[in-house]
């Protein structure tokens, strides 16, 4: 049986009413991907306004790691909802939050004792990772990547990379900042290869030690295990780990922000876990809540506690419905083998995309780490295609896949469907979107059964 059910051509009456509507109504910066608005949802399914049922690829940009309406989130939201919905933690304080950081402060990586604070969103982690930082080195400068993306507050968005559309018109910037090019292999910046390059990028740390910000003036380096808007890029293995290095020989602090590649998407709780890493901080969020708004900064305690009472928090960070799914979030990861299922997953897709890449010209690159996977879009001359990206992603939506595009030049497919996906129904979705590569391409792959390698 299929999952995708479409009864309207995309979108359907209803949905182009609210299309309109939301034009009148929401701020134009404010834009939304598909015109499709959603009825319901469950599972790896959503339903729209008109009755389509879609295979969401999008999983909210990666909050529902455990699938829509996991059954454990909502009879916990339920349950809460019963006893109390708002107090704030520093005023009348409650248990659902110290049981969340006491659960990531024991699955952080590595054995030094770690705390943590609960917040309402990726961007609000970040800048308190970096108030955290500062404030315990006493130096201003930060270090981040290429590419990299942070969140779209003043501190975030300053750490932010890409330009368009996120940063043009909204200077000036915070101060301190200064960026390096990331470990993109596909597009390295230093045109040289893995593994003969000897990770020239991160080793080039030092030069920009001496030519651009002193060692001694740098409170932190903030990285993405996995590059997550920058287009799904996965640095060699070794790379985080010689960060990491550089880190301790000049006392500056490694922050991991692991807002989209955290919660299972890679094959593990952290993905910072597949170099053996052991950040000074880790910035969390999206997957944490089960569809809720939660973030977290869970750090080595003697670090978190280097701020004062009263300098840390927020009036809705660690909302007691928010910190109930939570719990339930990381239940259902263990319980659903959801890390295992995203090895599996994330095989299913390389399989069938890396066949992509030998059939279509289109596909330069099929690239990451368990679930988190992506395809990045090329031109006969090797620059990026966000046209044959966008039209990619409007054939699968009007065809039942909802997918979502990343990357600095918006030419990367990313995959982020909830880990509760079939094989069954993730063939499905990947049917659509290789037809869809057939539509644009006018090439056409022969058709067989994946079952020898997806299962």
């Amino acid at each position: 049986m299929t999952s995708i059910k479409l009864n309207t051509s995309i979108p359907g009456p209803r949905s182009k009413a609210l299309v309109r509507r939301s034009a009148d109504a929401v701020a134009r910066g404010v834009s939304q991907l598909t015109p499709i608005f959603v009825e319901h949802s469950e599972g790896a399914v959503i339903e729209d306004v008109d009755g389509n049922r879609f295979l969401d690829l999008a999983g909210g940009i990666g909050c529902l790691n455990v699938g829509h309406r996991d059954p454990g989130v909502v009879n916990a939201l339920h349950a809460q909802a019963d006893r109390f919905l708002h107090t704030c933690f520093m005023v009348t304080p409650y248990e659902s939050y110290v049981r969340v950081c006491e659960k990531l402060n024991a699955l952080a990586p590595g054995s030094t004792p770690k705390k943590t604070i609960l917040l309402n969103s990726g961007a609000e982690a970040v800048e308190n990772a970096i108030k955290i930082a500062r404030a315990y080195t006493k130096r201003p400068g930060v270090i981040c990547f290429e590419d990299g993306f942070h969140g779209r507050t003043l501190l975030a968005l300053s750490l932010t990379s890409k330009t368009q559309p996120y940063k043009a018109g909204f200077e000036p910037f915070a101060s301190d900042i200064y960026r390096v090019p990331y470990a993109y292999c596909y597009r390295c910046s230093y045109s040289l290869t893995y593994p003969d390059c000897q990770l020239h990028c991160a080793h080039h740390l030092e030069d920009t030690f001496k030519r651009v910000v002193a060692a001694e003036s740098v409170a932190a380096i903030i990285a993405e295990p996995v590059l997550g808007e920058g287009g799904f890029v996965p640095p060699p293995q070794e790379w985080l780990g010689v960060l990491a290095d550089i880190c301790r020989r000049h006392g500056i602090l490694l922050i991991a922000d692991e807002v989209q590649s955290g919660f299972g998407r890679t094959g593990k709780l952290f993905a910072c876990e597949h170099s053996g890493v052991e950040p000074d901080l880790i910035v969390s969020a999206k997957s944490l809540g089960g569809g809720l708004p939660l973030a977290a900064v869970t750090g080595k305690a003697h670090i978190m506690d280097n701020t004062a009472p009263g300098s840390l928090g927020g009036t809705f960070g660690g909302n007691p419905l928010a910190c109930e799914a939570a719990l339930a979030t990381l239940d259902a990861l263990d319980k659903n083998q959801l890390y295992k299922q995203a090895m599996t997953l994330g095989s299913q897709f390389r399989n069938r995309a890396l066949r992509w890449k030998e059939i279509f010209p289109c596909v330069g690159d099929v690239r990451g780490i368990g679930a988190m996977q992506a395809i990045e879009l090329i031109l006969p001359d090797g620059t990026p295609d966000s046209n044959t990206t966008k039209q990619l992603t409007r054939y699968c939506y009007a065809h039942g896949v909802i997918l979502v595009t990343a990357g600095t030049y918006s030419n990367v497919i990313r995959i982020l469907m909830p880990l509760v996906i079939t094989e069954e129904q993730m063939d499905e979705a990947l049917e659509v979107m290789e037809s869809g590569f057939e539509s644009i391409t006018g090439l056409f792959a022969a058709r067989v059964s994946y079952d020898a390698v997806t299962r």
